[in-house]
């Protein structure tokens, strides 16, 4: 069974088209990262993949169910880190992790806990000071420890690595190559090709919410995925 599947799902609003006849399937364990420029489309696919917004045409199932038909069934198998990660800026790392995770229906305890930070690329240190002071970098972190709690079949992030320094962009790496490992498949909007190259087993480019191209990774180079990009936009 696929982790992922979306078969000619379209969106309007208005007049625009934000998602045109887009089809799409994730293995359990794949990396995929969804590229285009802004208003591309991908965000939207997002929304659409988390039952945010409803699909014109189309269907999208996530581990076999119907976003459609069940909502909140698909949405249990699935976890979002999106681009700005929002914690309780009173409380410390594993108080957030535990908190948000029992609002999920877990309840963690705090050696667990613990292990998801650590997992995510989080010093133990940081892990019990206030996320308040946390930087951008720190605060993914925690946020992908959440995602992770949920222990779901697919990953959804939204530009995961967008005002990331290096060490934090690598610990983010790592850390899905480790979920994708353990079966989890991820699905990645972003704008970052160096990443790409590094993380993803596919690529799709999205052009005015068109599927213009997917491809294996496997054999392109960072420069070559660049120019592959580009050419598409251009066309």
């Amino acid at each position: 069974m696929s982790a992922l599947r979306l078969d000619g799902v379209s969106k309007r609003y208005g007049g625009r088209i934000a998602v045109d006849a887009l089809s799409l399937v994730l293995a359990p364990g794949e990396i995929y990262a969804l590229l285009g420029p802004n208003g591309a489309g991908k965000t939207t696919t997002v929304n659409l993949i988390l039952g945010f917004a409803a699909a014109d045409a189309g269907t999208i199932e996530v581990g076999g169910t119907r976003v459609d038909r069940a909502p909140l069934a698909a949405r249990a198998k699935l976890a979002y880190l999106p681009e700005t990660v929002m914690l309780h800026p009173a409380l410390d790392a594993i108080e957030n992790l535990r908190y948000f995770a029992l609002l999920g229906g877990r309840r963690l305890g705090t050696h667990e806990a613990r292990t998801l930070l650590t997992e995510a690329g989080l010093q133990q240190e940081a892990q019990v000071r206030r996320t308040e002071a946390y930087s951008k970098g720190m605060r993914q972190k925690v946020g992908l420890a959440i995602a992770l709690a949920r222990r779901a079949g697919l990953l959804l992030l939204d530009e995961p690595t967008s005002g990331l320094d290096a060490s934090a962009a690598n610990d983010l790496t790592r850390c899905l190559r480790t979920a994708a490992a353990r079966g989890i498949a991820v699905l990645m909007a972003t704008h970052d090709l160096y990443r790409v190259r590094e993380l993803a087993d596919r690529l799709g480019v999205l052009r005015e919410g068109r599927l213009v191209l997917e491809q294996s990774t496997g054999s392109l180079g960072p420069a070559q995925i660049e120019a592959l990009y580009l050419a598409e936009l251009a066309a």
